[in-house]
């Protein structure tokens, strides 16, 4: 039986950080559906995870980062040095703070990319020493925590956004800023606007020009990127909770359970009710 040392601090119920150390292979601890923001810091392991039903091979020096609804489980793992840091929007609200930390849309909310990064030595560098500090202000309960904290965090997740856009070649033009603004108006709204006109009317712009600014990226199109966002919450539905296949249809903006029911069996050759006795 593995020797594991786990400690953990927290700030009441909205931020915490569980620092694993193990001296043989073991498991992190993690949960199966996130109900808050998470980075997975993974310094010395290798494995498997799945995320929203895709599959993500990894080892040793891996940032993930998972947002609230998400699906996150393990096929395997093997662990020797793992930090991880959980908040909620009432600790730190990345929509507020997006135009100076810009994390929406590159760390969280984007299930559409890679949702890791891989520091080089100077970042990892960075990181650590950011975690440290905030670590170390964890246990001096000091006047002022709450902000400190939050300052550390924010410092963090920067620094992390900074590592995606130049492992990723994030470039800030037209195109992808038409992307991210039209995927997080569907992740606002997909429960209840199918339609890429609808969408491109809030935006203020044309149809065509989605459709021209998703093929300069080699996106799905607009309609598949709208459906694939359903779809995956159908998923999410079906499997962690105990609506009927009725009920989720209507969740979803459908207003014939029957049609829910072909849309989701021509996407996923399976019925709604196959997929769910499948997993």
């Amino acid at each position: 039986m593995a020797v594991q040392d786990i400690v953990k601090y927290s700030f009441g119920e909205i931020f915490s950080v569980s620092t694993v150390v193990f001296e043989k292979a073991c498991t992190i601890d993690h949960s199966v559906q996130q109900n808050a923001y998470s980075i997975y810091w993974i310094q010395e392991g290798k494995g498997i995870y799945n995320i929203d039903f895709e599959q993500y091979n990894f080892e040793d020096n891996v940032l993930f980062f998972l947002s609230p609804g998400q699906v996150f489980t393990v096929d395997s793992e093997q662990i020797k040095t793992a930090y991880k840091l959980t908040f909620k929007r009432d600790f730190y609200c990345i929509q507020t703070h997006d135009q100076e930390v810009a994390c929406n849309g590159i760390l969280f909310n984007n299930i559409y990319e890679t949702p890791f990064v891989k520091p080089c030595e100077k970042d990892t560098k960075k990181l650590n020493f950011i975690l440290e500090s905030l670590i170390e202000e964890f246990q001096q309960n000091e006047t002022a925590q709450y902000d400190m904290l939050q300052s550390y965090l924010k410092q963090f997740i920067i620094n992390s956004v900074r590592v995606k856009k130049e492992n990723h070649i994030i470039k800030e033009d037209i195109e992808t800023r038409l992307f991210k603004d039209f995927s997080l108006l569907v992740e606002q709204n997909f429960r209840k606007i199918h339609s890429v006109t609808d969408y491109a009317s809030r935006l203020g712009v044309s149809p065509k020009s989605i459709t021209k600014h998703f093929q300069k990226l080699g996106a799905k199109t607009p309609s598949d990127f709208i459906k694939n966002r359903i779809l995956l919450e159908a998923k999410r539905l079906l499997i962690y909770t105990d609506k009927t296949v009725k009920e989720i249809a209507f969740e979803l903006g459908f207003n014939d359970p029957a049609y829910f029911t072909r849309f989701f069996t021509k996407k996923i050759l399976k019925s709604p009710l196959q997929f769910k006795k499948e997993y």
